[in-house]
């Protein structure tokens, strides 16, 4: 078992828990992946960055990690815009889908393995009851698999959810 006294990771995607796609979810979800190759070049859905999520990611106390597949164009276009340092990513490696089981998400595998046995939180917008089951079975240490509403992005309950696991799971 990890020592619970390490600071946890927390793997964070962009689009969803950071970018909302609101109401017409299925349109910006195509605006937002077509844009992921050069979110420089003036992505409209920049704007629904809220520069306070920076502070209030940080003041988690976790080792933040960008999980997702803008990779190094977070820190490039998203860490300036909400006050968050340069972190470390993700990088995905080349993966067989038919090595998982049916259902998983192919992040899944690559995250606890970076976890390597450490607590962590994952905040995505795709995360299933496979993933959580997955993990729970794959990782010895403690995890939460937070699913974020696409729709909304990361809220206070959403922050509250985050908080009342690191008290139970990783107190200071």
């Amino acid at each position: 078992m990890t020592s619970m006294t390490e600071r946890p990771f927390l793997f964070l995607d962009v689009d969803g828990p950071l970018i909302p796609f609101g109401s017409s979810a299925g349109h910006l979800r195509t605006a937002a992946v077509g844009s992921l190759t050069s979110p420089e070049r003036g992505n409209p859905l920049l704007k629904r960055l809220d520069p306070g999520l920076g502070a209030r990611l940080m003041a988690l106390g976790c080792h933040l990690v960008w999980a997702t597949t803008w990779m190094e164009k977070a820190n490039e276009t998203v860490s300036p815009r909400i006050g968050l340092p340069r972190l470390p990513v993700v990088e995905w490696p080349d993966f067989r889908v038919d090595e998982d089981p049916r259902g998983l998400h192919w992040k899944s595998r690559p995250l606890v393995e970076w976890a390597g046995g450490r607590p962590f939180i994952w905040v995505d917008d795709e995360i299933s009851a496979m993933d959580r089951l997955w993990v729970d079975a794959s990782h010895p240490g403690p995890s939460l698999l937070h699913r974020v509403d696409p729709t909304k992005g990361l809220m206070n309950a959403d922050f509250s959810t985050l908080t009342d696991w690191l008290c139970a799971a990783a107190p200071r």
